[in-house]
């Protein structure tokens, strides 16, 4: 398949069939793409690579006994999580859902201290308490991953509500999956963001399974973006596997919410290569279709668009080796680093009075 037809469209694994995307055509994203500079989508490429090889490590730690609860990976997700919020600015909000790896490096969370969290150790960005599911740091206006399928749309709202009450001009975006789309939060938070006129900008990423159900068993509308028409937000679907596709549309999107437009919402089709948990033995897909997707690699395909523009695969290789570099001080720190002391059981419960 051309570059140009996986740009256009995506494969429903739900239903055998190409869904085509509305509202967006992929050559046009590319074309308002190419003013990036190629030092800036070499650092997207960077980053992408990084949150897949900490995943990977992630996943062989679990697989070792060395972290602890759920572990939920983004691997293949990688595009929309630095297309997305490469478009926001940093005074902004985020908050998203429990599969949030990626999205923290994203925005620019130290790797060594999420590794830290998931390891349970003192140093960890919540000092070893929250684990994979609730990563957070407030310096960035990272407001945590949550566990409750849908429940966490409900305070980017009212970040938005916030931001608007103090005419401050921050943006509210809020990551779920599609199977927070048939919750009743979900019809709420669209509804009074609408009425409002708030600055959140929904992101669904539609990796097409909630846990180990397909999408078009759970939901009577399996285009997500079309949900979106019961607040009259505007909507529209782009290729998650293209991180330059999804910053063209999200920053758009950002910057509308921004300027007083209200909410704004965006599907982006994309497929876990992973199962729903490290736990999940993911016999419920096939697999052909997972082999399907990987042709469609995000990192893939960021390699291209900069052997195009001329970045030698020497070069590239060179990236990759750093962040083999920075994984194993990764690694380091959190094995080194030391667990929280039983003294310190009852802290961090309440917040502490200003």
């Amino acid at each position: 398949m051309s570059q140009s037809q996986v740009s256009s469209a995506a494969p429903d694994a739900a239903v055998g069939k190409k869904t085509a995307r509305p509202a967006r055509n992929g050559e046009a994203a590319r074309q308002e793409t190419e003013v990036i500079d190629t030092a800036t989508l070499k650092d997207w490429y960077r980053q992408m690579v990084l949150i897949r090889r900490f995943e990977e490590e992630a996943r062989a730690a679990y697989q070792q006994g060395k972290v602890g609860g759920f572990l939920h990976l983004y691997i293949g997700e990688e595009a929309i999580a630095i297309g997305a919020i490469h478009a926001l600015r940093p005074e902004d909000h985020i908050v998203t859902h429990y599969r949030d790896h990626g999205h923290a490096i994203a925005r620019g969370l130290d790797p060594r201290r999420l590794m830290a969290e998931l390891y349970g150790k003192e140093t960890g960005v919540d000092k070893g308490r929250g684990g994979s599911m609730h990563f957070a740091d407030v310096t960035k206006n990272f407001w945590g991953g949550y566990a409750i399928v849908a429940g966490h749309l409900t305070i980017a709202v009212g970040l938005a509500l916030a931001a608007q009450r103090a005419n401050e001009k921050r943006v509210a975006m809020v990551f779920f999956g599609d199977g927070s789309t048939d919750n009743g939060e979900f019809y709420e938070c669209l509804n009074l963001a609408a009425v409002w006129k708030l600055p959140v900008v929904f992101v669904c990423e539609n990796n097409q399974y909630g846990m180990g159900v397909a999408i078009s068993k759970a939901s009577a509308v399996t285009n997500v973006y079309q949900k979106a028409s019961m607040a009259n937000i505007p909507a529209q679907q782009v290729n998650g596997m293209d991180a330059l596709e999804v910053y063209a549309a999200v920053s758009k999107l950002v910057e509308e919410a921004r300027n007083g437009g209200g909410p704004r919402f965006v599907e982006a089709l994309c497929y876990r290569y992973q199962g729903h948990s490290v736990a999940d033995p993911d016999k419920y897909r096939d697999k052909d279709t997972l082999e399907e997707w990987k042709q469609r690699d995000a990192i893939e395909r960021m390699r291209g668009v900069l052997e195009a523009r001329g970045v030698m695969a020497e070069d590239l290789s060179l990236v990759n080796a750093d962040v083999e570099r920075e994984i194993k001080e990764v690694l380091a720190f959190a094995e080194s680093s030391p667990a929280p002391d039983v003294s310190t059981l009852f802290d961090h419960i309440y917040a502490q009075p200003v």
